[in-house]
């Protein structure tokens, strides 16, 4: 029998403590930070650090010569993606200087990407990444790091091609070793900007390796140190005009402030000094779980009333209640709770207050679709009516405010507007209403939005955008004013039909056709839509363009262990081109919601020009209300361009499909 000494067992302890200790305290939402890009690092440099699924975030960053701003989301644990808008203030917008908005700094703005290889054990964790994968290339940089915790430390390694690959010290490219190919690597981006370049991603003959470390020196002070390898003249092949570095290094520190916002300064290659701020979120923790409310009850109320009080005591409306041998059948009509589970935890708690003891099966209704049922046609036969809700007229309104950001304009890096919003709907029956958007802008800089898109092929029904823009401070604007008719004519087959103000740019009327089935993970459907582009004072007035479209939709939702939605349509868009989009997107219980999407059409790349495809990424985040919800594209173009519908019949329905 073997035989183990004290030492050894010491040694043991001290690694399962080291190891456990790398688990704790290395990879965590307080001692992870963004870098200078919007990206889980350093200063300038990435590290293989992730946030959870669902934290997003907001960074803003002054250096010289780039000023940024990043929007950042993990969709999963192992996937990070954030878009940045920068300004590059040394350098001129294009060269053509006859053109008035030439004679200002470069605008420009792209999309970072890393994945998780492998996570943090006895060997440490491994990502691989990319910067400004999907824009004009000025900011484009791969990378593989690798990084490693004790403690309070937090160790890094990685190699840099691109961008990142300017250090004093290099080594061959490792991948050149498997193709001659990837020795290579080609001026700027090959496509103009706005698309992939996979021929020159990891390529060039030499690659810089970087390497950093962090310290928590407390819960809110993250001290940070690294080999700094952006590129500087004389290095790599920038593209950029930085300071050509007194140092390798860079260092600074990111200090929190209060709750979820970060301030950071660096000290960057011994040039100057740079400042950060960040803020981030994590939803699970932000957005509190619903807590069940008690409602007070008559002493002679009986437990159906009882029941009804106490569900829309909780924001639950109660159609009709009726009773069988063994069970009792509710249908309910809700718009507040986003999430079946909750539903069910509130009418669980509702049942047992009443008093009810008999086994409960729901219909629940969206705008009196049939959204989720377990009442059958056998239990319909052999119950009776308990409870009517008697129908009536209901006006709901609610006011807020809401930011409409326009960025990297060629006029000016940042354009946004603060408004107040109020969205009133009138329910004239429970499944035809009238909703109206009205918006008033209490502070914008569009005044001098005023240079013409480049490109307006095959028609004009997006890139004119501007000229809606400049009138947003014309006093109260209708930004939707439409009726909606819901039905489900039988049982699986729903119908919604619209008329009026659709969006901010189009008005016209149209209907949408869904296949939807409670257990299964597809659904499919059609949009037919006659539309008229709105005229630029936001009233009842309208432009001469016109069409017609016809889209067909299918659906996917994936709830295994990576769980997706996907949507599939086809048919013909806004501008008259022809073709089809792939969406996909996660959408977590409490509403926060990403996404990526790619439009292909009859338009060809050269007829599209910069970018050759519409593409982009969106998120809604419910900060106080839906603040946050924004989509962004490399470039505004016109092909590829859908109706901004109020919602689908997917999106009413599928939320209250049950999760096995």
């Amino acid at each position: 029998m073997l035989k183990f000494s004290s030492t050894f067992y010491k040694n043991i302890s001290s690694f399962a403590f080291l190891f456990w200790s790398c688990l704790i305290f290395s990879d965590s939402y307080e001692t992870n930070s963004y870098n200078n890009h919007g990206v889980v690092g350093l200063i300038n440099s990435p590290t293989a650090r992730f946030f959870n699924e669902g934290v997003h975030g907001l960074t803003v960053y002054d250096g010289t010569p780039d000023q940024k701003m990043t929007i950042s989301a993990n969709p999963f644990n192992w996937l990070e993606g954030s878009i940045f808008y920068s300004r590059v203030q040394n350098t001129p917008y294009c060269p053509e200087t006859e053109y008035e908005f030439c004679r200002q700094s470069l605008k420009d703005k792209g999309f970072n990407l890393k994945i998780r290889v492998k996570e943090e054990g006895i060997l440490p964790a491994i990502a691989v990444g990319l910067y400004d994968f999907a824009g004009t290339g000025l900011h484009s940089s791969e990378y593989i790091v690798a990084s490693y915790g004790i403690d309070k430390i937090d160790m890094h390694f990685g190699l840099g091609w691109g961008q990142l690959n300017g250090g004093t010290q290099t080594i061959n490219n490792p991948f050149g070793y498997l193709s001659d190919r990837f020795n290579t690597r080609s001026d700027g981006n090959k496509s103009g900007g706005g698309q992939f370049d996979l021929d020159k991603y990891f390529t060039g003959d030499r690659v810089s390796p970087f390497f950093g470390i962090s310290y928590a020196f407390n819960k809110k002070l993250l001290l940070k140190l690294e080999r700094d390898t952006i590129n500087t003249p004389g290095t790599g092949d920038s593209q950029l005009v930085y300071d050509a570095r007194n140092s390798d290094y860079s260092f600074g520190f990111d200090y929190t402030l209060k709750d979820n916002f970060t301030i950071g300064a660096s000290y960057e290659r011994g040039n100057y000094f740079s400042l950060k701020f960040v803020y981030k979120n994590n939803p699970k923790k932000s957005i509190k779980t619903y807590e069940y409310q008690k409602v007070e009850t008559q002493k002679d109320d009986n437990k159906y009333t009882k029941l009804i009080k106490n569900l829309e005591g909780n924001s639950i409306g109660v159609n009709k209640i009726t009773e069988g041998a063994s069970s009792i059948g509710i249908e309910l009509t809700q718009f507040v709770h986003q999430d079946l589970k909750v539903i069910e935890r509130i009418l669980d708690q509702a049942s047992v207050d009443a008093g009810i003891t008999k086994n409960i099966k729901k219909d629940i209704r969206i705008a009196d679709l049939e959204a989720y049922s377990e009442i059958d046609d056998a239990f319909n036969r052999n119950s009776k009516l308990i409870y009517e809700r008697k129908r009536s007229r209901r006006l709901e309104s609610t006011t807020g405010f809401r930011f409409r950001p326009f960025l990297a304009s060629r006029e000016e890096f940042f354009k946004g507007a603060f408004l107040i919003e109020n969205n009133t709907e009138y329910l004239i029956k429970d499944n035809f209403f009238f909703n109206i958007n009205l918006k008033y802008s209490v502070a914008d800089n569009f005044d001098d939005l005023r240079f013409r898109p480049v490109d307006t092929y095959p028609a004009q029904v997006r890139s004119d955008i501007k000229k809606y823009l400049v009138n947003m401070d014309n006093g109260i604007l209708i930004g939707r004013a439409q009726f909606d008719y819901h039905i489900t004519p039988k049982i699986n087959h729903h119908l919604m039909f619209t008329a009026g103000i659709l969006e901010d740019m189009f008005s016209g009327y149209g209907m949408e056709y869904l296949y939807f089935k409670q257990n299964t993970n597809f659904a499919f459907g059609l949009e037919l839509f006659s539309v008229k582009k709105r005229d630029y004072e936001w009233g009842f007035g309208h432009l001469d363009y016109e069409n017609t479209t016809l889209t067909s939709n299918f659906y996917y939702r994936n709830y295994g262990s990576v769980p997706f939605d996907m949507k599939i349509s086809a048919g013909e868009y806004l501008a008259g081109d022809v073709g089809s989009t792939l969406e996909f997107s996660r959408t977590f219980d409490n509403g926060v919601k990403f996404g990526a999407f790619a439009t292909f059409t009859d338009v060809s790349r050269q007829q599209f020009g910069e970018g050759s495809f519409d593409k982009g990424i969106f998120f809604n985040i419910p900060i106080y209300g839906d603040l946050l919800s924004y989509t962004w594209r490399p470039l505004t173009k016109d092909p590829g361009a859908k109706i901004v519908r109020r919602h689908s019949l997917h999106e009413l329905l599928v939320r209250f499909k049950p999760i096995n």
